[in-house]
């Protein structure tokens, strides 16, 4: 199962896809209010709508690779029923319970852009923080990004944040690997570094030619960390 971030939606994985679907069954979909997905109009809870998924399709264990928000539902549904996960390959990824992710610059400066509904404004902040390893104008990203920013304001009154999960990372008791992105924001840098350092045998990946955006930036080195990690899954 793929989990998207909050920076795309599920065709953020297209790049990854073709090498997985050659040796596994893959299934991704769009969260609430991205791509796809309707906006919600109740209150829901990610984790909640990933067991929904599986459970749509009969799945009883999977491996899981979440990227950014995509990872922070991986773990919560690794902690919240271990016997779902065979395997997580967790890509820049949040996390509930961590207050650092984001500087408060950042947070103060993505509200303004906001509350002016200035969307350019907003992806070009976003293309100079979040998508840093990007060149010129870097349309491919910042079509992403368009893409999704009105499911933050439709999601917003309707999102049930999941249980805090970094103080349990300990309690994660399968194969793990997470990659961070050398050019991400040095918060969530940090955060990657820490949360790797707390889940047990945890495998820490440096991508060094990525942002926040791994699945564009280093396609071929995602779709062999998923694919390992996959292998590992007992």
């Amino acid at each position: 199962m793929l989990l998207h971030p909050g920076v795309g939606d599920s065709r953020i994985w297209d790049p990854v896809l073709p090498r997985l679907v050659e040796r596994h069954r893959v299934i991704r979909f769009d969260v609430r209010g991205y791509g796809r997905s309707p906006a919600p109009t109740a209150k829901y809870s990610l984790v909640d709508d990933v067991v929904a998924v599986l459970d749509h399709f009969g799945l009883s264990r999977v491996a899981v690779a979440g990227s950014s928000m995509g990872g922070a539902a991986a773990l919560n549904l690794a902690l919240a029923d271990p016997g779902r996960v065979a395997a997580l390959a967790l890509l820049v990824p949040g996390v509930t319970g961590y207050e650092g992710i984001s500087s408060p610059a950042f947070r103060a400066e993505i509200a303004r852009l906001a509350e002016a509904d200035d969307i350019d404004g907003l992806v070009a902040f976003l293309l100079r923080s979040c998508a840093a390893a990007g060149t010129g104008d870097d349309a491919e990203a910042a079509a992403h990004l368009r893409a999704v920013i009105p499911a933050w304001f439709a999601n917003h009154p309707y999102q049930v944040p999941d249980a805090p999960a970094f103080d349990r990372l300990g309690e994660i008791g399968v194969p793990c690997v997470l990659a961070l992105g050398e050019h991400d924001q040095p918060e969530v840098v940090r955060c990657n570094e820490e949360m790797a350092a707390r889940i047990p045998g945890c495998r820490l990946v440096r991508l060094q030619e990525s942002d926040h955006m791994p699945t564009l930036r280093e396609p071929d080195a995602v779709a062999r960390l998923v694919l390992e990690v996959c292998e590992s899954a007992s």
